[in-house]
């Protein structure tokens, strides 16, 4: 049978959006989907029934999104990225094809609450933190935009890892959100690649005397797609995210089961799948490391080639490839992908070597997130010759030729090609990987203003001089659908009713909420709302930790990744002075409040995992005190996550973002608060400087060292003891911890942090105490003013229009991808 007629009688019937059509769906879907009807079926059946009704819809928009792309013949973005930090879909997707208040009739006539299947669904935890939760910003924001733009990663089984406190500890347990099923997700076993590890390089020449290569031997892991749609925002635009599963090429030993050899029969299946069992295991070992070099071959290698099958659909000449095809690399995780891409187009596809480089280097693009060279990703080159052989020759050429052309520019400068090196020389022999992606793309952006400026002017200051114009900024931004319209609900009314709805498609538009900004009616609204949120978080705190929390307090927030840099420490030395003042003076008018802290620490960060057990240590001194427990109160919130989040942040009034300046490359976390109402109290790091030219001076707390300032105080010598000698308030604060004043059954528990802020104190914590306690008294005077309080909370949420993940997007379109939208 042909094609032709096979598509003339192939026809399928358009699924409705009104209450009634969409009640009927639930109902099919949980007889012939679930296998239950209402008198058998539990909760999770039902919310699984309905988000097939939702997917449903969902995979309809995709084919014709799909069709679109392939009509237009249109340039398609790839984002690379090891993190996808998606969180729920279900709320989302009811929001952005614009059926949600359908769904909760059609629900409610069946006695099932939304909000109750809401709460059913697991995070799809593929993510640490800002990195991942930015790429899936983004992935809304294309879709949104008309942009055809695909997600590729790695569907991790196990994602991050759950996080529980016993006893003050942080505990790592297995985020197992597969456990049952991801109705989200289409399997697609017919799409698969080998991926291989390991093996030999085999050189010869053929007749003209050209030289091949073949990778050879070795092992080989089956990578197997997963697709999951990404929904735009009213506009019927569906986009592709695909997770790459490890399979085993060879599953099973017959022979070795048969003889009772279970255990080794398995053994290949178990080895091979553990790639994508968990999302970054603890790296202190060698076995993990390779694990995590083989993750990010895995899904670089799969990804290339399912890029390559798609452009051979329609066109047939690799010099055209840069033309219709944009790849990011978000970070230094997928920069494996330019040697693969090389490989792939020399060795497969026969392209000498300049071609397939330019071709190269026109496709990528890479974005930086760190300013620490310390945290720059940089592999052994053993490793790579034991478990990319193929790949080591690739990246050694390309070195090679990069090293020849920085000669020609600075003869005899040695220094500057030590520098610049691909390959660190210095005692083992090392891959730089920041440098192979700089080297490999034509643009190469920083997410902040400041990062921007400091990659050019310190980090890769040779780099933006032997390629001027590479490294350019594109700050950051939110996603105003997730951090906003679904997360905060009762704002997002408000929000509406006074300048209309436009402002979820184009968050610019939310500058007119300055004109109410004054208005007493409107503060009152606004206020009336953030108390409504701190009550519900109250009530969760409650719930899940039996503990009390006071909404009336002043709510004062940090939550993020765990790391010294973000100075944790600082804010929890605040906490210890006003517990101080209060202990010394009762009567003091110091500002009720409820410091809320979240964030999961790597597994193998002993430092991080020791403040989490002294954030709680301090908690529980401070709510075993009666004299203060009515006054102050810490809350440590575990197993931070995109869900949580969107508890916490509609109810935050303080947020803080104070990273040791030069630090932080952007945070997005202090968007989604001062998005949402929060004042920020920061320093001047990170995407903090832009949010001040945006708010105003006077609506955002600065204080602390700057970057310059931190430069010169380390070329003087940085004595961190003389701050502790000069100030009695950090003293005392310091010595409590020494002393074990938070851990009396074990009073050197913390000396490892103390000492260290004594001696060297890397992050600057002593250095801005000073500085930092006086930023928060002055915010605790305008708290005590509601009326100022309310309008700067106002304004900060009127004037974060730049920070859409819309805006981010579209600079990215023009700056670097050079795509356009396809309109359906």
């Amino acid at each position: 049978m042909s094609n032709d007629v096979t598509h003339s009688a192939f026809k399928y019937d358009y699924l409705g959006s009104d209450s009634k059509a969409i009640q009927r769906s639930v109902s099919n879907h949980l007889v012939y989907t679930i296998g239950k009807d209402p008198f058998t079926a539990t909760e999770h059946d039902w919310m699984m029934a309905f988000s097939h009704v939702v997917r449903d819809r969902l995979i309809e928009r995709w084919m014709e999104t799909q069709r679109s792309y392939y009509k237009h013949d249109a340039k398609r973005v790839y984002y690379l990225s090891m993190e996808f930090l998606i969180g729920r879909s279900l709320i989302n997707s009811l929001l952005n094809m614009d059926i949600h208040n359908a769904c909760g009739k059609a629900l409610k006539k069946l006695g099932i609450e939304l909000e109750r299947l809401r709460s059913l669904e697991h995070d799809a935890a593929l993510g640490n933190g800002g990195l991942g939760r930015l790429a899936a910003c983004f992935l809304d924001s294309m879709a949104s935009l008309n942009i055809p733009g695909y997600g590729y990663g790695i569907r991790f089984e196990y994602g991050m890892f759950r996080q529980q406190i016993d006893n003050g500890n942080q505990i790592e347990l297995p985020e197992n959100w597969l456990v049952h099923d991801n109705p989200w997700e289409f399997p697609r076993p017919e799409v698969s690649y080998r991926i291989r590890f390991g093996g030999r390089v085999m050189e010869y020449q053929d007749s003209s005397g050209r030289r091949h290569f073949d990778w050879i031997d070795g092992d080989i892991v089956i990578a197997q797609a997963y697709d999951t749609p990404i929904p735009g925002y009213h506009n019927d635009t569906v986009n592709n995210l695909r997770l790459w599963s490890a399979k085993a090429h060879e599953a099973f030993d017959l022979n070795q089961f048969n003889q009772g050899e279970y255990t080794e029969a398995v053994v290949g299946k178990t080895l091979s799948e553990n790639i994508s069992k968990v999302l970054y295991p603890n790296d202190s070992s060698t076995m993990n490391k390779l694990l995590r070099l083989k993750q990010q071959y895995f899904f670089v290698s799969a990804s290339l080639k399912d890029i390559l099958r798609r452009f051979f659909t329609d066109h047939d000449n690799l010099h055209e490839l840069p033309d219709k095809v944009a790849i990011q690399l978000n970070d230094t995780h997928p920069a494996i992908a330019i040697p693969e891409m090389m490989r792939l187009l020399m060795d497969k596809h026969q392209l000498e070597w300049q071609p397939a480089w330019e071709i190269t280097t026109r496709v990528f693009s890479y974005t930086n997130h760190t300013l620490l060279p310390e945290a720059l990703e940089t592999w052994p080159v053993k490793t790579f010759e034991t478990l990319l052989p193929r790949h080591l020759q690739v990246i050694l050429e390309i070195n090679r030729r990069f090293l020849l052309m920085l000669g020609h520019r600075h003869p005899g400068d040695m220094d500057i090609l030590r520098r610049l090196s691909i390959i660190d020389e210095r005692g083992e022999r090392r891959i730089r990987m920041a440098h192979l992606a700089i080297i490999g793309s034509h643009k190469v952006n920083g997410v902040s203003a400041l990062h921007s400026e400091l990659l050019r002017n310190a980090t890769f200051r040779d780099f933006d001089r032997f390629y001027p114009g590479k490294i350019i900024n594109i700050t950051n931004g939110i996603t105003p659908r997730r951090w906003l319209y679904l997360s905060n609900r009762r704002l997002s009314s408000l929000i509406s009713d006074a300048i209309g709805p436009e402002w979820v498609k184009d968050l610019s538009k939310i500058q007119q909420l300055e004109a109410f900004a004054e208005d007493h009616s409107f503060q009152e609204k606004f206020a009336a709302i953030k108390l409504a949120n701190k009550k519900h978080i109250s009530k969760l705190i409650n719930y899940f930790l039996e503990k009390q929390v006071d909404p009336h307090t002043l709510f004062d927030v940090q939550v993020k990744r765990i790391h010294e840099y973000k100075r944790q420490l600082l804010n929890l030395f605040r906490a210890i002075e006003l517990y101080n003042r209060l202990v010394d003076d009762p009567g003091c008018a110091c500002v009720p409040r409820t410091f809320l802290f979240g964030g999961k620490a790597a597994p193998g960060y002993s430092m991080a995992k020791l403040i989490i057990r002294l954030i709680n240590d301090v908690a529980d001194v401070i709510d075993n005190d009666p004299a203060v427990s009515d006054r102050l109160k810490i809350i440590f919130i575990p197993n931070y996550d995109v869900t949580t989040a969107t508890d916490i942040i509609p109810a935050a009034e303080l947020s803080q973002q104070i990273s040791t300046a030069g630090m932080e490359a952007s945070g997005t976390g202090n968007m989604k608060l001062a998005l949402n109402g929060a004042l920020t109290m920061g320093t001047m790091d990170g995407a903090n400087v832009e949010m001040r030219e945006q708010l105003g001076d006077e609506n955002i707390f600065i204080f602390g060292l700057q970057t310059d300032d931190i430069d010169r105080l380390n070329q003087l010598g940085y004595q961190p003891r003389q701050y502790y000698e000069s100030d009695p308030r950090l003293r005392r604060i310091i010595d409590m911890i020494a002393n074990g004043f938070f851990s009396p059954e074990e009073p050197t528990r913390y000396r490892m942090i103390t000492d260290s802020l004594l001696n060297v104190d890397h992050f600057k914590v002593l250095a801005d105490f000073d500085a930092y306690m006086g930023i928060s008294d002055q915010a605790d005077t305008i708290y005590q003013q509601p009326d100022t309080w309310n309008r700067m909370a106002i304004l900060n949420t009127a004037r974060m229009g730049y920070f859409s993940s819309d805006r981010t997007i579209s600079e990215y379109a023009e700056k670097i991808w050079q795509v356009s939208p396809v309109s359906r």
